[in-house]
């Protein structure tokens, strides 16, 4: 894929997350009610809106980098291959913390992230070539770091971190497998 195609991206998909953050910002935070919200009718909308939502610049500045980057890294197989696996990973994911989280409001797109990490590292194990193992060496190397945001702290949703990292590594199985998911 064009690096400038993979650039544009990464790019609207920040511009995005600014956007919202800004306005969320601007109505004192209104939007982060449209987050999970575990085993509430209500709380359902979050499994879409949860990943755009931040709870402050802080928590978004600190998702930009690692999003950027990942979500480069996954366009590797393509744009298409990477809207199905963000819409996938937010999903199962959303789903999972909707189901087991902690009675909480859960925003960010830290469950993405953790998503496209795990996606990254079991996509070396099911394809096997040199370039997903060099990338998920680059990706171990970079964010091994991230196993500590499976650590339970106050004010963090680790359920997110925990579901995104599960369904990833799903994903990836889904798509690199004979599976439904790998056709089309």
């Amino acid at each position: 894929m064009p690096i400038a195609e993979r650039l544009r991206v990464v790019l609207v998909l920040l511009g995005v997350l600014a956007a919202v953050q800004l306005v969320n910002m601007i109505t004192g935070y209104c939007l982060t009610h449209h987050g999970i919200i575990p085993r509430t009718v209500y709380g359902l909308q979050g499994i879409v809106f949860a990943p755009f939502l931040h709870g402050s610049v802080h928590h978004l500045l600190s998702n930009v980098m690692p999003l950027a980057i990942l979500s480069w890294l996954v366009m590797s197989e393509g744009t298409q291959r990477y809207f199905r696996v963000v819409a996938l990973i937010s999903l199962v994911s959303g789903v999972l913390v909707w189901v087991f989280g902690r009675p909480s409001i859960h925003v960010g797109a830290s469950g993405l992230i953790f998503g496209l990490w795990s996606y990254v590292l079991a996509r070396a194990w099911y394809q096997r070539s040199i370039v997903s193992v060099l990338i998920a060496m680059f990706v171990v190397l970079t964010y091994s770091g991230l196993v500590f945001g499976f650590i339970p702290v106050p004010g963090v949703s680790f359920e997110s971190h925990l579901a995104g990292a599960l369904a990833g590594v799903l994903i990836s199985w889904g798509m690199h497998s004979k599976t439904l998911l790998a056709k089309g």
